[in-house]
């Protein structure tokens, strides 16, 4: 599919819509095939000035888009679906980046046979290292998958995963990059603690996360195997991870993601 074969609307355009409408626009999509709704004039003006797109109102959104990007809050996805659910044609597809929300919570809303994608997408996609989880609804075939895969490929990775793992793939890689920040914030304090400033702290850390990243993904080893590699009998690092483990950083981490994987659970019970 060449890009800008279908128009576009980002229903509810916040951070995550934003990043999806900057990265269609990165990959060549024109912007005349790209429409935006938001519920703030001031937040239209800024998205027109800094994209050149069309702002438009949820209904004229569906009456001119191919696909219908939902990217609401969870807790506003049923309002806005009593709005614009009797005005979706049938063979329109919908995709949605409404976390928590399964295809089911769409399909009781909008016309019977509707296509529906969920897509689960992270931050990274400001600088094209997203990690996009796909999944389809009962309506959804394949061509609609590969729809969306071409939508969301410019913004970094994409995999095709069962609706069931959905909840999962929110609290690891959904939620994933806060646990990233909330590492590296930490070990530039304890950099500052053992007397270094605190720049020289950040990027040594940084550059140390991206490499040690580019490494699990281009070796192809195991991330035990990685470890070992630099962890020597008896030496600094097999004391530090004494210490991880002591303090049940394993654990911890664990128990983390089953608490976001379960309130993925909770809003979608919520919004039933």
């Amino acid at each position: 599919m060449a890009p800008g074969a279908h128009t576009v609307a980002v229903i509810g355009t916040g951070k995550i819509g934003e990043l999806m409408l900057s990265g269609l626009l990165r990959a060549g999509w024109p912007a005349g095939r790209l429409l935006a709704t938001t519920r703030r004039q001031t937040r239209a003006e800024e998205l027109a000035t800094r994209y050149g797109i069309r702002v438009v109102d949820n209904l004229s959104a569906v009456a001119e888009a191919d696909v219908l990007a939902i990217s609401v809050k969870p807790q506003d996805a049923g309002a806005l679906l009593d709005e614009i659910g009797p005005k979706v044609p049938a063979d329109k597809l919908v995709i949605s980046l409404c976390a928590g929300l399964p295809t089911s919570f769409f399909g009781r809303r909008l016309p019977e046979g509707t296509p529906v994608v969920r897509v689960m997408t992270n931050t990274p996609a400001l600088v094209d290292q997203a990690m996009t989880a796909i999944s389809a609804g009962p309506y959804a075939t394949g061509a609609h998958l590969s729809l969306a895969e071409e939508m969301f490929t410019p913004l970094g990775s994409t995999i095709r995963v069962p609706e069931s793992q959905q909840d999962a793939v929110t609290a690891l890689s959904g939620s994933g990059p806060a646990y990233f920040y909330l590492l590296v914030e930490a070990m530039i304090d304890a950099g500052i603690l053992l007397g270094l400033p605190r720049q020289v702290a950040h990027d040594l850390i940084v550059q140390t996360a991206i490499g040690s990243a580019v490494m699990l993904r281009d070796s192809g080893e195991h991330p035990v195997k990685l470890r070992e590699a630099v962890t020597s009998p008896a030496g600094t690092t097999i004391s530090a991870i004494r210490e991880l483990e002591k303090h049940g950083v394993r654990a911890a981490l664990l128990a983390a993601l089953e608490a976001a994987r379960d309130r993925a659970r909770e809003i979608a019970a919520q919004s039933d």
